[in-house]
Protein backbone atom coordinates (compact mmCIF):
# COMPACT_ATOMS: atom_id res chain seq x y z
CA UNK A 1 0.00 0.00 0.00
CA UNK A 2 1.38 3.28 -0.88
CA UNK A 3 1.14 7.01 1.15
CA UNK A 4 -2.17 7.36 -0.24
CA UNK A 5 -3.74 4.28 0.38
CA UNK A 6 -2.90 4.56 4.48
CA UNK A 7 -4.41 8.09 4.46
CA UNK A 8 -7.54 7.41 2.42
CA UNK A 9 -7.79 4.08 4.67
CA UNK A 10 -7.47 6.78 7.69
CA UNK A 11 -10.05 8.52 6.22
CA UNK A 12 -11.97 5.73 5.78
CA UNK A 13 -11.62 4.98 9.25
CA UNK A 14 -12.98 8.36 10.86
CA UNK A 15 -15.89 8.29 8.42
CA UNK A 16 -17.12 4.86 9.76
CA UNK A 17 -17.22 6.25 13.74
CA UNK A 18 -18.49 9.28 12.73
CA UNK A 19 -21.18 7.32 10.63
CA UNK A 20 -22.10 5.04 13.95
CA UNK A 21 -21.66 8.08 16.00
CA UNK A 22 -24.60 10.19 14.02
CA UNK A 23 -26.92 7.60 12.50
CA UNK A 24 -30.40 7.10 14.09
CA UNK A 25 -29.78 9.54 16.67
CA UNK A 26 -32.86 12.92 17.10
CA UNK A 27 -31.64 15.85 17.25
CA UNK A 28 -32.13 16.25 20.95
CA UNK A 29 -29.81 13.56 21.68
CA UNK A 30 -27.60 15.15 18.87
CA UNK A 31 -27.51 18.24 20.69
CA UNK A 32 -27.51 17.12 24.16
CA UNK A 33 -24.47 18.10 26.28
CA UNK A 34 -23.42 15.60 29.56
CA UNK A 35 -23.19 18.09 31.05
CA UNK A 36 -23.08 22.41 30.66
CA UNK A 37 -19.58 22.22 29.69
CA UNK A 38 -19.72 19.55 27.56
CA UNK A 39 -19.35 19.20 23.63
CA UNK A 40 -22.31 17.52 21.98
CA UNK A 41 -22.18 15.22 19.47
CA UNK A 42 -23.56 18.23 16.95
CA UNK A 43 -20.68 20.37 17.74
CA UNK A 44 -17.85 17.25 17.95
CA UNK A 45 -18.46 16.39 14.56
CA UNK A 46 -19.25 19.59 13.21
CA UNK A 47 -15.88 20.67 14.50
CA UNK A 48 -13.90 17.78 13.05
CA UNK A 49 -15.58 18.65 9.72
CA UNK A 50 -14.85 22.14 10.07
CA UNK A 51 -11.28 21.66 10.93
CA UNK A 52 -10.44 18.78 8.37
CA UNK A 53 -12.48 21.30 5.62
CA UNK A 54 -10.35 23.66 6.27
CA UNK A 55 -6.93 22.67 6.87
CA UNK A 56 -7.47 19.57 3.38
CA UNK A 57 -8.52 22.65 1.68
CA UNK A 58 -5.84 24.85 2.18
CA UNK A 59 -3.12 22.34 1.28
CA UNK A 60 -4.95 21.17 -1.87
CA UNK A 61 -5.27 25.01 -2.92
CA UNK A 62 -9.35 24.48 -3.38
CA UNK A 63 -12.63 26.27 -1.83
CA UNK A 64 -13.72 24.66 1.54
CA UNK A 65 -16.76 22.65 0.94
CA UNK A 66 -18.24 24.81 3.69
CA UNK A 67 -18.52 27.85 1.20
CA UNK A 68 -18.51 26.19 -2.51
CA UNK A 69 -21.32 24.08 -1.48
CA UNK A 70 -22.88 26.87 0.70
CA UNK A 71 -23.24 24.86 4.31
CA UNK A 72 -22.96 27.78 5.76
CA UNK A 73 -26.38 28.88 4.99
CA UNK A 74 -27.52 25.69 5.76
CA UNK A 75 -26.48 24.90 9.51
CA UNK A 76 -27.61 28.70 9.89
CA UNK A 77 -25.21 28.85 13.02
CA UNK A 78 -25.00 32.50 15.25
CA UNK A 79 -21.21 32.37 14.97
CA UNK A 80 -18.62 34.10 12.35
CA UNK A 81 -19.04 31.93 8.78
CA UNK A 82 -15.11 31.18 8.81
CA UNK A 83 -15.53 29.47 12.49
CA UNK A 84 -14.19 25.99 13.02
CA UNK A 85 -14.78 25.68 16.82
CA UNK A 86 -11.14 26.21 17.32
CA UNK A 87 -11.15 28.30 20.75
CA UNK A 88 -14.81 28.00 21.22
CA UNK A 89 -16.16 29.05 24.79
CA UNK A 90 -18.77 26.67 26.50
CA UNK A 91 -21.53 29.36 25.04
CA UNK A 92 -20.56 28.87 21.55
CA UNK A 93 -19.99 25.14 21.84
CA UNK A 94 -23.59 25.00 22.94
CA UNK A 95 -25.09 27.44 20.46
CA UNK A 96 -23.99 24.47 17.43
CA UNK A 97 -26.96 22.85 17.16
CA UNK A 98 -28.60 20.76 14.12
CA UNK A 99 -32.05 19.78 13.14
CA UNK A 100 -31.07 16.36 11.97
CA UNK A 101 -28.33 14.23 11.77
CA UNK A 102 -28.60 14.35 7.75
CA UNK A 103 -27.49 17.83 8.08
CA UNK A 104 -24.23 16.86 9.89
CA UNK A 105 -23.73 13.84 7.44
CA UNK A 106 -24.11 15.56 4.45
CA UNK A 107 -21.62 17.91 5.47
CA UNK A 108 -19.35 15.35 6.69
CA UNK A 109 -19.62 13.25 3.46
CA UNK A 110 -19.30 15.76 0.97
CA UNK A 111 -15.93 17.18 3.04
CA UNK A 112 -15.22 13.52 3.13
CA UNK A 113 -15.17 13.02 -0.82
CA UNK A 114 -13.06 16.30 -1.40
CA UNK A 115 -10.45 14.81 1.38
CA UNK A 116 -10.41 11.16 -0.56
CA UNK A 117 -10.06 12.93 -3.77
CA UNK A 118 -6.99 15.25 -2.87
CA UNK A 119 -4.93 12.22 -1.41
CA UNK A 120 -5.48 9.81 -3.98
CA UNK A 121 -3.34 11.81 -5.92
CA UNK A 122 -0.70 12.73 -3.41
CA UNK A 123 2.74 10.72 -3.99
CA UNK A 124 5.34 10.01 -1.00
CA UNK A 125 6.92 13.45 -1.98
CA UNK A 126 3.92 15.23 -2.35
CA UNK A 127 4.02 14.69 1.57
CA UNK A 128 7.38 16.90 2.10
CA UNK A 129 5.90 19.92 0.62
CA UNK A 130 5.68 23.05 3.57
CA UNK A 131 2.06 23.87 3.80
CA UNK A 132 2.78 26.27 6.77
CA UNK A 133 5.94 28.50 7.58
CA UNK A 134 4.19 29.81 10.71
CA UNK A 135 5.60 27.07 12.88
CA UNK A 136 9.58 25.98 13.91
CA UNK A 137 10.09 23.82 11.96
CA UNK A 138 7.56 24.44 8.95
CA UNK A 139 4.91 22.12 8.42
CA UNK A 140 4.88 19.89 5.70
CA UNK A 141 2.07 18.00 3.89
CA UNK A 142 2.28 14.89 5.43
CA UNK A 143 2.80 16.30 9.41
CA UNK A 144 -0.86 18.85 8.67
CA UNK A 145 -2.94 15.30 7.06
CA UNK A 146 -1.50 13.72 10.04
CA UNK A 147 -2.41 16.29 12.50
CA UNK A 148 -6.16 16.13 11.11
CA UNK A 149 -6.30 13.03 11.23
CA UNK A 150 -5.16 12.59 15.13
CA UNK A 151 -7.43 15.26 15.78
CA UNK A 152 -10.68 13.68 13.68
CA UNK A 153 -9.83 10.85 15.03
CA UNK A 154 -9.88 11.94 18.62
CA UNK A 155 -13.04 13.90 18.33
CA UNK A 156 -15.15 10.77 16.31
CA UNK A 157 -14.29 8.74 19.52
CA UNK A 158 -15.69 11.10 21.99
CA UNK A 159 -18.67 11.39 19.72
CA UNK A 160 -18.98 7.96 20.04
CA UNK A 161 -18.54 8.23 24.03
CA UNK A 162 -20.87 10.95 24.04
CA UNK A 163 -23.59 8.71 22.13
CA UNK A 164 -23.00 5.69 24.37
CA UNK A 165 -23.35 8.03 27.53
CA UNK A 166 -26.52 9.51 25.98
CA UNK A 167 -28.33 6.05 25.32
CA UNK A 168 -27.47 4.60 28.99
CA UNK A 169 -29.40 7.26 30.39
Amino acid sequence: MNSAGILAEAFERIKETVHAAVEGLPPDMLNARLDEDANSIAWLVWHLTRVQDDHVSDAAGTEQVWFSEDWASRFELPLPEDSTGYGHSSEQVGSVEVASGDLLLGYYDAVHEQSLAFVHGLDGRALDRVVDEAWSPPVTLGVRLISVLSDDLQHAGQAAFVRGALERR
